[in-house]
């Protein structure tokens, strides 16, 4: 991310802004107009609020069964079965924030039959949608990377059973 060429245009942008600073300073923008830093005083955004968005809002599309790959989904379901335990909206999800920008990448699993070029763009154009829209930071790029496609009536605890079931015949 080039940090020094967003913060140089920076000044240009929130110049013109100035006309109507008492209007607008008052209300808040659904859009990310690059008003992190003002006058009267700075705002900084956390990796964790830009990943915790970007994985809700990769999960809110149709043919995204799960994010994270192998490693990482494991661990979730074994962290999911502590009573208690919340699940890990940023599973999955990688970041890299900036002042004035960021940037994602997505590990996911996508169901079976689904067009994966499709499913993409989808994620992407949610993604910058929801980061931006929420943050105010300009998203530079999504990376994802597909590790599998999920079959439907596929779980992770079939697999358990089948080899229960293997124990059992064996005794």
């Amino acid at each position: 991310m080039s940090e020094n060429q967003s913060t140089s245009s920076k000044p240009t942008s929130s110049s013109s802004s100035t006309s109507g600073s008492t209007s607008s300073s008052s209300q808040v923008s659904t859009r990310g107009t690059g008003a992190l830093a003002s006058e009267q005083g700075k705002t900084s955004i956390a990796d964790t609020v830009v990943s915790k968005i970007a994985g809700i809002a990769a999960r809110e599309i149709s043919g995204v069964y799960d994010l994270g790959g192998g490693t990482a989904r494991a661990v979730g379901a074994l962290r999911e079965r502590i009573p208690g335990s919340r699940t890990n909206l940023s599973q999955g999800v990688a970041v890299e924030v900036g002042e004035t920008q960021a940037a994602v990448d997505l590990d996911i699993v996508a169901d079976y039959g689904v067009a994966i070029a499709d499913l993409a763009t989808a994620i992407r154009r949610n993604v910058v949608d929801q980061v931006e829209r929420m943050t105010g930071l300009e998203v530079t790029e999504v990376n994802i990377t597909v590790h599998d496609v999920h079959l439907e009536g596929e779980d992770d605890n079939n697999g358990d059973q089948d080899k229960e079931q293997n124990t059992s015949r064996v005794q």
